[in-house]
């Protein structure tokens, strides 16, 4: 009887890739993202006090004063900081990972923008960030304690609805920035206009005084503090996604010259 030997299935020859392997890939990447998640948690969880205290000092300014009520809350609170803070450290590994499976796929040009898109995406996360830490809530805490000046209650405030209040806000603000980003990446992708962008600007002001009256208390003062930068960021998407879409434009009339000269 013969043997038969198992033959390795040799790669294609145009460096493309089975579907047992982008999965296998696929996989891989997925551990690297879980791992250093997990060793981010770690890190951070043995530096949630300090977190935690750069926080509370926030509204130890105003009077604010801490209480939890339930026994597990205190910890649950160190364990949801340490989360927060070790998913934003894993935002560049995990942006990296994605990346770096997809970038087979994509042209020059979209590998480019995709990058530029991701930094400035971190660089504008932080400034919305900084701007709710420094501008936006030292108006809403002190806006808020002001209500027990006017009625015999005194203010125990629960330190996990505190925390997850100031994270939300964060994220919000964090989120909030990113709009002239995606409008970028978007609009380098063909997927959006300039000129849809200012059909819709009415709306889109509308949309922004009513987010802003939501995430703020109610008073004038916060709410246009809140309304003004988001649409100034608004008329940058505006002015950044028309000069995308002019460049995509030229590109694109480029490359149709060369293809009929060809």
């Amino acid at each position: 009887m013969k043997k038969t030997s198992k033959k390795k299935k040799a790669p294609a020859s145009d460096g493309s890739m089975s579907l047992s392997g982008h999965l296998r890939e696929l996989r891989n990447r997925i551990v690297v993202c879980v791992v250093f998640l997990l060793v981010a948690f770690t890190a951070c969880l043995s530096f949630a006090p300090q977190f935690i205290t750069y926080l509370t000092d926030m509204g130890e300014r105003y009077n604010y004063v801490y209480v939890y009520i339930a026994p597990q809350e205190l910890l649950l609170v160190y364990l949801n900081t340490a989360l927060v803070a070790a998913l934003v450290l894993c935002f560049p590994v995990v942006a990296y990972e994605v990346y770096a499976f997809c970038s087979p796929g994509l042209t020059k040009t979209e590998r480019t923008s995709i990058i530029l898109s991701l930094l400035a995406g971190t660089v504008f996360f932080a400034l919305g960030v900084a701007f709710a830490r420094f501008i936006s809530l030292p108006f809403v805490l002190r806006f808020l304690i002001q209500f027990t000046g006017e009625v015999d209650v005194s203010a125990s405030i629960s330190i996990q609805q505190y925390i997850s209040f100031l994270l939300t806000v964060f994220v919000i603000f964090g989120a909030v920035f990113e709009m002239p980003v995606i409008s970028v990446l978007l609009s380098a992708l063909g997927l959006i206009r300039a000129e849809w962008l200012v059909k819709g600007r009415k709306v889109m002001i509308v949309v922004i005084f009513v987010l802003a009256a939501i995430i703020t208390p109610p008073d004038v003062v916060s709410q246009v503090m809140v309304a003004m930068p988001m649409i100034a960021l608004f008329e940058l998407s505006i002015l950044l996604s028309r000069i995308v879409g002019r460049r995509k434009s030229s590109a694109d009339s480029e490359e149709e010259q060369d293809a009929d000269e060809a």
